[in-house]
């Protein structure tokens, strides 16, 4: 069945429901809504839940333009979808499989404890400490924080760690010569989840010379997701913050501060109206690349 056919059926649903509900169709209504739902918690500690996001939207607009009789934009859009789900399968095949794998497990993913504010306080303590000292000492870092973005693929894809924050921890993974120090530090909360972790590098063009590797890596990821990073220059110590692909380097640790209080003051615990409203809304974009 093509996508054509699919959205057909979903109209005729939605007509048997306005017209004529009965008990058949409220529980078909209840199964889809669990299929969703639980579609939705597979997906939701991967960057492929911004894509079904993405793709749910997009159903939206079709179903508008075809209601209002949009004639040559809803074809633009049936032609997308109907070619859209050979290239999400091929873009995200690992996604897939581990959600078949959960599917077939029953697992569901854990939810995350939220930090109370004294926790918060003390975790935003313990990271100034740590970038501090590892400037002062000209240690390399790069600490990727997790937004509403899910970062499971790049969390797997490094040492699991799963411990509390704390600066001597951070300190260790990046001290030079030891198993962990290449690569970058992966923090959901108050937990440090993962180290050694591979990042995709930037493909935008016109980056200083002067930023290494772990800037690119920094400013890739960021690009791709709503994380925040911080990076730890290993040959001028610069503390530096990559965010929605933009880089504010030379921070202090007042700078630094308001940064990571940004992150954990931010409230945590949204419901799916609040979540898509923060989706919607437009974001800040106030990071200026400094030189």
């Amino acid at each position: 069945m093509d996508l054509t056919a699919l959205w057909e059926s979903i109209e005729l649903t939605l007509y048997n429901v306005l017209h004529r509900p009965g008990l058949s169709d409220l529980a078909d209504i209840l199964l889809v809504a669990v299929i969703i739902y639980e579609l939705l918690m597979l997906t939701r500690d991967t960057r492929g839940s911004a894509v079904l996001k993405g793709l749910l939207l997009l159903l939206v607009v079709v179903g508008i333009s075809n209601l209002f009789g949009l004639t040559a934009l809803n074809w633009l859009l049936m032609a997308v979808i109907n070619n859209g789900p050979l290239v999400l399968v091929i873009l995200f095949q690992p996604e897939i499989r581990k959600a078949l794998e959960q599917i077939g497990r029953g697992a569901r993913l854990e939810k995350t404890n939220r930090e109370d504010t004294d926790e918060s306080g003390r975790i935003i303590d313990e990271i100034i400490k740590c970038a501090t000292n590892l400037s002062r000492r000209h240690v390399g870092a790069l600490i990727v924080f997790e937004q509403k973005t899910g970062l499971k693929d790049i969390i797997d894809n490094g040492i699991a760690i799963d411990a509390q924050i704390s600066s001597g921890l951070l300190e260790n993974i990046f001290e030079p010569n030891t198993p962990l120090h290449d690569g970058a530090v992966v923090i959901r909360g108050p937990r440090v989840m993962s180290a050694a972790c591979i990042l995709s590098l930037t493909e935008a063009s016109g980056i200083s010379h002067d930023l290494g590797t772990r800037h690119r890596a920094a400013l890739g990821v960021s690009e791709t997701t709503d994380a925040v990073v911080l990076i730890v220059s290993e040959e001028t110590g610069i503390i530096s913050v990559a965010r929605g692909g933009k880089l504010n380097r030379h921070l202090d640790a007042k700078s630094l501060r308001t940064v990571l209080e940004g992150i954990y003051t931010r409230q945590r615990n949204q419901g799916l109206f609040t979540a898509v409203k923060s989706l919607l809304a437009p974001g800040s974009r106030k990071e200026a690349t400094k030189k």
